[in-house]
């Protein structure tokens, strides 16, 4: 492993604390009795304090010096005094430890007591430190200039995404967003269990995917020789509680599809569904929007969010539009007692990409996301879906071509899912098959195959029973402004990282500046670098050696092009 220059020499304190007698990665606890927050909440002049975190910045100033820790609350500055923490001859904890062997992003224990400084600024006089970890990588820390210009950020999506210890670390600002998802998993816990509904759980491995239209990861049981099926959907399990005799249950549930990734969708995502028996659609979206109406206020203390352009409000009730009359809105088109041949020639004349795999629910589905859909900004409940588009859905009461279903659509995007269940057992098998057939003819989303053992299950009876689906990352997008998945997932998926040749910090510095001028004159970038002539001359032979760098001849003036 090619090391740069400062992890050498972290790496050379390291042992140098060791041939000390100084464990720099100390296995007892250390007794922190407080936090960067609350210090300043209940500041208190003298009080006696111990609290631990990272060394985010130092100003060393001969015998006293001060830094300041960042914790999980935020940062305090501390002072450190080299008489205080050595009262006696041996000043070596001050002058060597401190000043020597301490970097920005290494873990201390402080202990001090309370004081305000000159400029009023809240502090920690300390009296003595500990070393808790030492870091052998420095921080990617951003820098501010003397106009507060901020500079050298680490604000790259795909290394803050695939490095998330680091970018929490550096913007701490992101981690306020993963707190409110927090705040909104427990709201919508709340509410739920103080309506007496039960958290239960279901498997993750299956032996039949089901519970919606999606593609599934396929595993391998090599004890029972057996494929095995990612979740898809909880759906049918919540289903077999309710037969079972449970009148509420829901679940927070780890789904897979192996399917694309963009800014609204990741392979792995976290779903909320519940189930409540003796209910129907209608019902549940006056619980759907009283939910979100309360997970909104625990979240950000109002109905109202910001998500982009947009202003949003929560606060129910929400208007409800059918899919039928949303179609003919927006196209002109009816799409009632339409074949699929009709349905067909219209999406195709509506410029919707369509082929012979699409069934009449996957052309309805197609027309409505592609002219609809994204016109619907405030929270609006689509209702009354064709029967094709819903397998697991209850035929409508009033128009048996139709479903008792909705789906709630909010900038442009749905966040929930909702059905009167379908509990007859002999229209669930015929619509299973119905799926069957749409997958034997190439569409790869339908069912492939029939949970024969639900079917059991709802032979031997399930109540009338609403059901609910809301897709979680998607909504903490919406309540914290992020147009991203990524943004509100700690670990999103990413592609395997690509192993770029390990590089010296001159090597970097050099590269840097080639990149960003594309091409420049060799004597140009001999200047911005300004390193010496051994290190320009040990950089430029590591660039050409790796192939970053292409020298060339142009009249008389030598041109260097970034070639990475």
């Amino acid at each position: 492993m090619q090391l740069s220059e400062q992890e050498i020499i972290r790496r050379e304190k390291l042992d140098t604390l060791r041939n000390l007698g100084i464990e720099p990665y100390p296995a007892n606890l250390f007794p922190v009795d407080t936090t960067s927050k609350q210090v300043k909440e209940d500041f208190s002049e003298g009080k006696q304090v111990v609290l631990a975190g990272r060394v985010m910045s130092m100003r060393i100033q001969g015998k006293a010096s001060f830094a300041e820790l960042q914790d999980s609350e935020g940062r305090i500055q501390i002072y450190v005094n080299r008489d205080e923490i050595c009262p006696g001859e041996d000043k070596a904890k001050y002058n060597d430890l401190f000043k020597k062997l301490i970097d920005l992003g290494d873990f201390i224990g402080v202990e001090g007591k309370l004081f305000t400084t000159q400029v009023g600024e809240k502090s920690v006089w300390v009296t003595d430190f500990k070393l808790l970890s030492k870091t052998l990588r420095p921080l990617p820390l951003p820098k501010t200039d003397a106009d507060g210009n901020t500079f050298d950020g680490f604000t790259d999506p795909e290394l803050r995404y695939r490095q998330r210890y680091v970018d929490l670390v550096v913007n701490p600002q992101v981690k306020e967003v993963f707190v409110k998802r927090t705040k909104l998993f427990n709201a919508m816990r709340n509410f739920f269990n103080d309506k007496g509904y039960f958290e239960v759980e279901t498997p993750i491995l299956q032996s039949i995917p089901g519970g919606a239209s999606a593609r599934p990861f396929i595993t391998h049981h090599n004890s029972l020789d057996i494929p095995l099926y990612m979740r898809i959907a909880n759906e049918l399990y919540l289903k077999r509680l309710i037969v079972g005799g449970f009148d509420g249950v829901y679940e927070f549930s780890k789904n897979f599809r192996n399917e694309g990734m963009d800014r609204t969708h990741n392979p792995e995502f976290t779903a909320m569904e519940i189930y409540v028996a003796y209910k129907d659609y209608n019902w549940m979206m006056e619980f759907t929007e009283n939910l979100l109406e309360h997970c909104a206020l625990a979240v950000n203390g109002t109905t109202e969010a910001t998500f982009g352009e947009h202003k949003v409000n929560f606060k129910a009730p929400y208007a409800r539009v059918t899919m039928t009359d949303a179609i003919k809105q927006f196209t002109g088109f009816d799409i009632t007692g339409k074949t699929e041949a009709e349905l067909f020639e219209a999406a195709r004349g509506m410029g919707i990409a369509v082929d012979e795999t699409m069934g009449k629910g996957k052309l309805i589905d197609e027309i409505f996301g592609e002219k609809c859909e994204g016109n619907f900004i405030q929270p609006t409940f689509i209702t009354d879906y064709p029967i094709e588009m819903s397998p697991l859905c209850k035929k409508h009461r009033e128009n048996p071509e139709l479903t008792e279903r909705f789906e709630l659509m909010v900038c442009g995007k749905e966040i929930a899912n909702a059905y009167s269940e379908l509990n007859d057992p002999i229209d669930q098998r015929e619509r299973f098959e119905a799926q069957l057939k749409l997958s034997e003819r190439g569409d790869v989303e339908a069912a492939q195959f029939i949970d024969f053992d639900f079917l059991r299950a709802l032979e031997y009876g399930m109540p009338p029973t609403s059901g609910l689906g809301i897709g979680m990352d998607r909504l903490i997008m919406f309540l914290t402004n992020n147009p991203s998945i990524q943004e509100v997932l700690f670990f999103p998926q990413m592609r395997p990282e690509k192993k770029g040749p390990e590089l010296t910090e001159d090597e970097k510095a050099v590269a840097e500046l080639a990149k960003a001028a594309g091409q420049l004159a060799l004597d140009a970038l001999k200047t911005q670098a300004n390193l010496s002539g051994k290190k320009w001359d040990a950089a430029m032979k590591g660039l050409a050696k790796h192939g970053l760098l292409k020298v060339s001849l142009e009249g008389e003036t030598k041109i260097v092009e970034y070639k990475g």
